[in-house]
């Protein structure tokens, strides 16, 4: 695998939380740094040997107002 790809939205709760697209893994962090070092950390407990060799993270942010 060369790459995963993981989704991080803003947290209704504060802070971030991101899913990776595919796989079963989910993390939620306080900052933009404890979510990336959450994701990375992830990713290494879920692989342990094969290692995707590029993590990708998709930032959104959703946004709702009045018509």
């Amino acid at each position: 695998m060369n790459e995963i790809i993981f989704i991080v939205k803003e947290s209704p709760e504060g802070g971030f939380e991101g899913r990776a697209l595919g796989f079963s893994i989910f993390v939620e962090g306080d900052t933009y740094d404890e979510i990336k070092e959450n994701i990375r950390d992830a990713v290494h407990c879920h692989f342990e040997e094969k290692l995707p060799k590029i993590i990708r993270v998709h930032f959104t942010k959703e946004e709702v107002f009045a018509a």
